[in-house]
């Protein structure tokens, strides 16, 4: 019995001892090209809240044909540790932006607003110099008038200089 409980008090701190800790950094600042219905260009900055926690906005814009946007997403994020500087992350935002597009009934241009909902999960490798890349996939719900697309997914690629 006592054989037993020095093997697992052993086991249990040699677990302790060899894990890796997550580290986040306190702040990434960078580019995320992504692709939703058309491609978008995003600036991209995260801030640590926690051990384990983060807060993620982006300023994205996109222009294609008769169709030009701008949004701001606001993403929070638990970070889990896989392997070394290699996590993954998931989280909810929300978002919102301005819309100029032709709608082509009225031969002018329209302005609009929308909104959006969001969910974010993603993988990210932390460098042992200032480089964070990452790879997320964003369901995003939205609100408008202008799109029959409520729903749209976007998939992002991103790099950040962390500080």
């Amino acid at each position: 019995m006592t054989k037993r409980i020095i093997i697992i008090t052993s086991l249990l701190f040699a677990s302790i001892f060899t894990a890796q800790a997550q580290e986040i950094s306190e702040h990434a600042i960078g580019l995320r090209l992504s692709e939703s219905n058309g491609f978008w260009a995003e600036a991209t900055y995260q801030a640590k809240l926690s051990s384990k926690t983060r807060a993620e906005l982006n300023l994205g814009v996109q222009g294609r044909n008769s169709f030009n946007a701008v949004k701001l997403t606001g993403i929070y994020q638990w970070v889990f540790n896989i392997d070394g500087g290699l996590n993954w992350y998931v989280g909810p935002g929300i978002g919102g932006g301005l819309v100029d597009y032709d709608n082509d009934l009225d031969n002018r241009d329209d302005l609009g607003t929308f909104g959006f909902v969001t969910g974010d999960v993603g993988i990210e490798f932390n460098f042992d110099f200032p480089l964070l890349i990452s790879l997320d996939f964003r369901p995003e719900i939205y609100f408008d008038d202008y799109t029959n697309d409520d729903i749209i997914f976007n998939l992002g690629l991103s790099a950040r200089y962390k500080f």
